[in-house]
């Protein structure tokens, strides 16, 4: 390629200055057209990056379904690790369905849902 460059530098050499400058605007102006282009792909690819990738997705909330009968206000939704009062628990010999809370109606579980995903809103 630096070959090349050099013959065309001889051709260039031989024009006169009004040949020249034409060249020179002719190139400027494709020049020009091609760094705008590249710059519209890197700001296309840029706000690609910067679009936030969609995470984790918000998951509904979950009624409890075990208590501490020792500690009422410790109680486990039965997701995730196991609480460290229920391994004790259980290792103590109690079965999990011993801590599991009674419902005593059905309807109550969704309206405490829905109250609970209205105040997330």
């Amino acid at each position: 390629m630096m070959e090349g460059c050099i013959v065309e530098r001889a051709k260039f050499e031989q024009m006169g200055v009004d040949d020249l400058w034409r060249l020179h605007l002719a190139i400027s102006e494709v020049l020009q057209e091609k760094i705008q282009q590249e710059k519209l792909r890197l700001e296309e690819r840029l706000k690609q990056l910067q679009t936030p990738m969609p995470g984790r997705r918000p998951y509904p909330p979950v009624a409890t379904k075990y208590r501490n009968p020792d500690q009422p206000s410790e109680t486990w939704a039965g997701r995730g690790k196991r609480p460290r009062w229920l391994v004790a628990q259980l290792k103590s010999g109690r079965r999990i369905e011993d801590f599991r809370i009674q419902v005593q109606n059905k309807r109550q579980i969704s309206d405490r849902r829905a109250e609970s995903s209205r105040k997330r809103a």
